[in-house]
């Protein structure tokens, strides 16, 4: 924390509208009392204990370091290393002028010394009666089920699909877009290309030369509005084609599937297994194309392998086309980068990406590299939905990208993720003993599957009753299979993570 950002904090009221708490006052604390040796461990449990029994409320700042430090008599980094701690187990969170702010109370068990934790109470929704654990799991889920989830009150959210969003680099992305309205002209703010600013569709070429070895040009590149909107795009263009259905992974993506049918197109299921998409059932299909996630399957994570690729591209030759839906690639940790589809057979491959697992679903940007016979009618699709995405945020992005911010942001988040998933692995280890963990090296999420013979909506349905939101595997089928869950783990800190995986393996027990 600056030193100017440490002065307007000591001028700010807490959040619960009292002074800003300071000196040796500040929790009656005595560092007297410290182990030598172990003050910031001290210092550390004593927040966290005080954050539980409510002495900390959720929205109140803590002392600066700098003043903490002098009114303990220990050195500043004594304080940085507690708060860092409490930051990492997400109780609090840095917000630069703001200061170090109570973001959460621990949560799982009653924490020693005497002290019950603060609970909060639920959170209101206008869609109650979706988001109880009762009915949110019960039958067929609906084109809603996701808005439900997401607005269920819970503790622990291992919804799959979400990055470390607490990471998104505000700094860069504020000077970015500083340095980009400096340079703006007054005609840049007017109605631009439908397919997307020039300066985006060159970064978004050289990313993919980059880091997925696609040999793209800039014009080859459209920008949209995320996957969800290229599918939608796609809808009338595979229909002039005279494609009437696109086929699926199975088990593969609900919410995919779901905009696949709306544009009225049928989504035949195909099995996957340890290699990927078993080419032998798509042909048993008679589909002419299929959507696919081959670097790192949803939900199992498997990566399709050398066989199936040339299978798959013997099949598209044929006639068909693909639909490579490159989610996460970036993401990975333990393997080498595999290589897109679309790099193999770019005539047959319609190529999709996104910065929702880069930075934030709540961007809207991605991009779509089709085939040359689908572009012009893409383009209309594009112009006639919305004359192009807006091109503040395109302009920002492609300077995120130019300058090197967008991979090192890149490089933090594997290091972040990686942690956070050995964490969810130890912690099912010993919570869900016998449980098998797929999928764990790449991607922003683990498919459980377990032995006891439990539907997987009922136990997704205790989990959320114990505070804990995820998603059963079954929601990502339609063919028959074993019961299982999609933990994502990219959003939570270690510590949530493993309070959340105790109160999973609990819900099981109580079922099992």
């Amino acid at each position: 924390m600056s030193e100017r950002a440490e002065r307007a904090e000591r001028k700010r009221p807490t959040g619960d509208g009292g002074p800003s708490a300071s000196g040796s006052d500040f929790l009656q604390l005595n560092a007297d009392r410290a182990p030598t040796g172990g003050k910031a461990d001290w210092l550390a449990r004593q927040l966290r204990l005080a954050i539980a029994d409510g002495r900390l409320r959720v929205n109140s700042r803590l002392p600066p370091t700098r003043v903490l430090a002098v009114e303990l008599r220990v050195s500043r980094g004594v304080v940085i290393e507690a708060y860092r701690r409490l930051t990492e187990e997400g109780h609090v969170e840095g917000r630069r002028r703001g200061g170090t702010v109570v973001v959460a109370a621990p949560f799982g068990p009653t924490p020693p010394e005497g002290t019950r934790p603060h609970r909060a109470p639920p959170r209101p929704t206008d869609t109650a009666d979706r988001s109880r654990p009762g009915t949110l799991f019960s039958g067929a889920p609906g084109a809603d089920v996701f808005d439900a989830l997401r607005a269920a009150p819970a503790r622990v959210d291992f919804a799959p699909g979400r990055p470390d969003l607490a990471a998104f680099p505000r700094t860069a992305w504020l000077r970015a877009e500083r340095a980009v309205l400096a340079g703006l002209s007054a005609d840049d703010l007017g109605y631009g290309d439908p397919r997307g600013t020039p300066q985006l569709r060159h970064a978004v070429a050289g990313w993919l030369r980059h880091t997925r070895g696609l040999r793209v040009e800039p014009d080859e590149v459209m920008i949209v509005a995320g996957t969800a909107q290229a599918l939608t795009l796609l809808h009338p263009a595979l229909r002039a084609d005279g494609i009437d259905g696109v086929a699926v992974e199975d088990p593969g993506s609900l919410g995919t599937r779901q905009h696949l049918s709306n544009g009225g197109l049928a989504t035949p299921p195909v099995a996957v297994d340890d290699e990927g998409v078993r080419v032998d059932a798509l042909r048993a299909t008679a589909a002419r194309a299929v959507l696919l996630t081959p670097a790192h399957q949803f939900p199992t994570g498997v990566v399709t392998s050398g066989e199936r690729r040339r299978a798959l591209l013997d099949w598209a030759r044929d006639g068909g086309l693909i639909l490579e839906d490159d989610y996460d690639a970036e993401h990975r940790y333990d393997r080498p980068p595999v290589p897109a589809l679309r790099a193999l057979l770019a005539d047959h491959v319609c190529y999709l990406g996104s910065v929702s697992k880069l930075l934030a679903p709540a961007l809207r940007i991605g991009w779509m590299v089709p085939p040359p016979r689908y572009r012009e009618a893409l383009t209309e699709a594009k112009r006639f939905t919305d004359l192009g995405n807006s091109v503040l945020p395109q302009l920002v992005l492609a300077r995120l990208i130019e300058t090197g911010e967008l991979e090192r942001h890149l490089r933090l988040l594997r290091g972040r993720h990686s942690r956070r998933r050995d964490a969810m692995i130890d912690a099912l280890a010993e919570h869900l003993p016998g449980a098998t963990v797929h999928g764990a090296a790449a991607g922003l999420h683990l498919t459980v599957t377990y032995a006891p013979d439990v539907p997987d909506t009922d136990l997704a349905a205790a989990a959320l009753a114990h505070g804990v939101k995820c998603q059963p595997l079954s929601w990502h089928r339609q063919l028959p299979g074993p019961p299982g869950l999609v933990l994502g783990y990219a959003a939570a800190p270690p510590g949530v993570i493993a309070d959340g995986v105790a109160a999973l393996g609990a819900a099981l027990r109580e079922l099992s």
